[in-house]
């Protein structure tokens, strides 16, 4: 709904069930958006004026929301709450004084969310996607499911398909069968000699597009320095090298000091890439630079460093400088991935705001599990997008938790004295190896996993809450219609408005507006 949500502002009025009534029926009254908060609402039943006691939140995109008039054409009774029926003793020239002149959702408008809930993924269809163990290289996985946009991938090799990844479908990890050998890119093999029976390659127009670049003139060489977020400890913006250029305007991608010695943790930014950065940036925006593991000279000093490794930093004209009106704001709340264990959607909430980079805090949890992220990552989502989209939504650490990580953390910085030996991350919850639905994720204590499941210290547990994912949620898509509509709140009509006041007035045989007292409207 992200491109037709503009209109949809305070003020607009629905019809929504009246909960303030004793008829044993399912009955409805009309309700004005008091305050918007992603796609959750506060609403307020007309009658009730400055009176908040009977606000109540609901996701507006949800079943129970729904035009001005729907009532009226479905032949659904419209009662006001039992609290304010003494108020007024003539409810229509109440109504037709509040509604006249207000604004209220299209009639299509569930058709619209519907539709804007349909994914061009199927399930069976191949991609080429990161090898979570290696990141140096991709491998073919099939889709799994679908849910908002979110696809678990299962590798074609897992036989009992426990190997998986969770990403989303514009995620710059997946590209369509043969990215990896048009750009040069490594590619693991799959012992699979032919496609399983009733999988099919991903058509190449399902993909995010990246911006093409000329690689003609001067352009980034192997060897060249930046900055640029660990993809294996997001909350780091690390001093890297660049490895190897591949085609179309993609890098391969070193840190500094904590490479393996055949490469296999290189990892793939495209030169447009908002998570790599010119040397310098950190210091320029006062964000602390992780420098090359086992350096002794510290501070961290760019010029020396250069210097001693007789290298040179990449161009700063070669770097993304394009920052759109993302409209983040520092205390904003949003659900975000967990891209440390992708398919954890966790509370959270933006704490730093750097041009196009976002300082993502995970709620009740310590700042090393911060993330830097893209003002347009597909991995962030309004509130209430995993009520709407079925999808489970981990709550915040509650206090006992936050006591555990302090002593998780005292250990961490014991070990960072210690050999490294491997990226070794830190997780919010276990990982089981089969997750077989969203609904049924562990939500107890644990062993940490990293992003190449090695394991970890033990984690503080998350609270158990009892699952709230739908089943349906979980079945693919239908259909692979696209949508991109401009949806625009309609004033309440004039022809709409003669006809509810016919019903008020009696003049239709109708049962569609009544009190529960003695009184018909």
């Amino acid at each position: 709904m992200g491109t037709c949500w503009g209109d949809i502002s305070e003020g607009v009025r629905v019809e929504v069930p009246n909960t303030d009534c004793s008829l044993p029926t399912k009955v409805f009254w009309i309700a004005g958006i008091v305050k918007l908060a992603g796609y959750n609402a506060l609403l307020r039943y007309e009658g009730f004026e400055n009176d908040s006691s009977l606000d109540f939140w609901c996701n507006v995109c949800g079943s129970d929301i729904h035009p001005v008039g729907w009532c009226a054409t479905s032949g659904k009774p419209l009662v006001p709450p039992r609290s304010i029926q003494h108020k007024y003793t003539n409810w229509k020239a109440f109504l037709v004084k509040r509604l006249t002149g207000a604004k209220t959702l299209p009639p299509d408008f569930s058709q619209k969310v519907s539709e804007s809930m349909q994914y061009p993924f199927k399930t069976s269809m191949r991609v080429e996607v990161v090898d979570k163990t290696h990141l140096c290289r991709t491998r073919v996985a099939v889709v799994e499911s679908v849910v908002g946009g979110r696809l678990r991938l299962v590798y074609e090799e897992s036989e009992d398909k426990t190997d998986d990844f969770w990403c989303h479908m514009y995620s710059p990890l997946i590209h369509h069968i043969g990215w990896s050998r048009s750009i040069g890119h490594r590619f693991k093999r799959s012992d699979i000699t032919k496609k399983q029976e009733g999988h099919f390659d991903a058509p190449p127009h399902l993909f995010m597009k990246v911006k093409e670049v000329d690689t003609a003139g001067e352009w980034f060489k192997e060897g060249m320095k930046l900055e640029a977020i660990d993809p294996l400890n997001l909350s780091a913006i690390c001093v890297a090298t660049i490895r190897k250029v591949l085609a179309d305007g993609y890098l391969m991608i070193g840190i500094d000091g904590s490479e393996a010695a055949d490469g296999s943790d290189w990892f793939c930014y495209h030169a447009t890439s908002p998570s790599i950065f010119p040397v310098g940036f950190c210091e320029i925006n006062m964000i602390e630079l992780t420098p090359p593991r086992g350096y002794a000279k510290l501070p961290f000093k760019w010029f020396d460093y250069l210097r001693e490794t007789d290298s040179i930093a990449a161009p700063v004209k070669l770097f993304n400088k394009e920052v759109p009106n993302h409209g983040f704001h520092v205390g904003m709340k949003l659900e975000a991935v967990d891209l440390m264990e992708p398919r954890l959607v966790c509370v959270a909430t933006v704490t730093r705001i750097i041009h196009r980079l976002l300082r993502i805090h995970f709620d009740g949890w310590e700042d090393e599990y911060d993330q830097w992220v893209d003002c347009e990552s597909p991995d962030l989502y309004p509130v209430g997008w995993c009520q709407l989209t079925g999808y489970q939504l981990q709550p915040p650490a509650p206090q006992s938790s936050r006591d555990s990580q302090s002593s998780s953390s005292k250990q961490k910085k014991k070990a960072k004295s210690q050999q490294y030996k491997g990226h070794k991350k830190k997780r919010k919850i276990p990982v089981g190896k089969k997750p077989v639905s969203l609904s049924s994720l562990p939500m107890t204590g644990g062993v940490r996993r990293s992003f190449s499941g090695d394991d970890e210290l033990t984690p503080p547990p998350y609270r158990t809450l009892p699952a709230q994912t739908a089943p349906e949620a979980f079945q693919p898509p239908r259909t692979s219609r696209e949508f991109s509509p401009s949806l625009k709140t309609e004033s309440f009509s004039f022809s709409l408005m003669h006809h509810i006041t016919e019903l008020i007035l009696g003049k239709k045989e109708s049962s569609c507006f009544r009190t529960s007292s003695e009184a018909r409207l």
